[in-house]
Parts: C-alpha cells; structure tokens; sequence
C-alpha cells in the first residue's frame, strides 16, 4: 500500500496504524521490506500486550509528521521535542531510547563545548533531520554556513573530505558506518540528549486512550521482565548556549 492512499482505521477494529523512519539502529526497513529496530521490536511486543495488530508504515520524517498532525496515522515511532509536532502528538510516557546527537569532527580540530563554537564554520546536516529543531536555528544564523548531506555515510565522507568542519549527526548512526569503515580518525562532543518515544496523533479521539494503553502495557512487560524497566527520567545532557528552541 502506498503511504498517499492510506484511509482512517475504522475505530471498531483493533488496528493501529504506525509510521517509523529510517534512523538505524532504532527504526529502518531492512532488506525484505520490513521494519526492524530497537523501538519496532519493543512496540510490537508493547502492542500485542495492549491488545492491538499493527500496520507499520515507513514513511520521510516531513510525511510522519503531516500524517500525525492530519490522525492519518495513529502514532510514530520517534524523538520527543519536536517543536514541529507541537500541540500535535501526545508522548508516551515511557521513554523507549535514548538518543544523543553530537557534533563530530576530524582528529586535531576543536572540540565543540558551546554552541557559538558553530559559528564562522561549516555544518554539515543529513537531509530530512530537523534535529529537533536545531536545523532552523543554524540556518538562521549568518555565521554559520550550512552544507547538506543525503544520508550518514556521504555525511561521513564529506567530513573526512573537509567539505565541512563539523558534521552534526545521531551517535548510533554514525557509530555503525565507523564501524564498517573501521575509521577511528573522527571524534565527537555531545551536543545533546533525547528520548524516543511513542508519539500519539492528538487528531484522533483516542490517543489519550491509547498512551494509557501503551504504556500499561510496557509496565506490565517490565515487571514480567520481557522489556527493559521502563525509563521515565527527565535529565537530559545539554551543550553550554543551546538556544531555546
């Protein structure tokens, strides 16, 4: 089914509707097609507890979020703070990962330690990544040039290339094209923290119902000790200046 025909869930069925992204090793579709993932495995496991068949949908994170604002979809796996999706998704409780974005850099240069360290540099980003928002606020900025990448792996050759000075990308990812590549020549600072989470679509009547649900269930799997004990933490790491987004 393409993702442009998808129809609302009739409410009397006990389907979910459930987009995920390609974000490795949390959520992507491998090579058969199907999702597969940190979050995918734990929601499934979440969800048929809860009592629920899901339908997932691998959709662009822009197609994500238009769907989950329209209730075209009932939740995505995703990050948490997004100020795009404000006021239009509710967060589950639970966090299911946690994710840190850094800023990686070729071997000699200058760890990143504020956010003003960014400017007069150039920034490479991965297309599609808001980051949370972070995307916007460099763009804005007159001193900081921003040059794009399609995916990790270019992200990484272009840093190592010099065609940027400093790539700012997910640990996990770029952890994983490192180590296919086994170059150790490239360092990190955290830049920050994030928490990946079920992300309800406040345009469908049920999503408070169904957060309830969901993270009911986690509960229940946690004490069974057939998930990890839930997260629900709420001190996340932060880099010195990072702007009120």
């Amino acid at each position: 089914m393409h993702a442009e025909n998808i129809q609302h869930t009739d409410p009397g069925t006990r389907t979910l509707r459930v987009a995920y992204m390609e974000f490795r090793p949390v959520t992507y579709q491998n090579a058969f097609g199907e999702p597969e993932g940190v979050m995918v495995g734990i929601t499934e496991k979440v969800a048929k507890e809860a009592g629920y068949k899901l339908e997932f949908l691998y959709l662009p994170v822009s197609r994500a979020y238009l769907y989950l604002k329209k209730g075209t979809i009932d939740f995505a796996l995703g990050l948490t703070e997004v100020p795009a999706l404000n006021g239009a998704v509710i967060d589950s409780e639970i966090n299911l990962v946690s994710v840190a974005l850094s800023a990686w850099y070729r071997e000699g240069q200058a760890p990143i330690t504020h956010i003003d360290d960014f400017r007069d540099r150039v920034v490479i980003l991965i297309n599609g990544f808001t980051y949370g928002g972070l995307r916007s606020w460099l763009e804005q900025q007159d001193d900081i040039r921003i040059t794009n990448a399609p995916n990790h792996r270019s992200a990484i050759d272009m840093l190592k290339r010099g065609r940027g000075d400093y790539l700012l990308d997910y640990r996990d990812p770029v952890l994983e094209e490192l180590t296919k590549s086994r170059d150790l020549l490239i360092q990190e600072s955290e830049i920050r923290t994030r928490k990946g989470a079920w992300l309800f679509s406040a345009a469908t009547s049920r999503a408070e119902v169904l957060r309830a649900e969901f993270d009911a269930a986690y509960h229940r799997l946690a004490e069974r000790g057939e998930v990890p004990p839930a997260d629900t933490s709420e001190q996340p790491i932060l880099l010195r200046g990072y702007p009120a987004l």
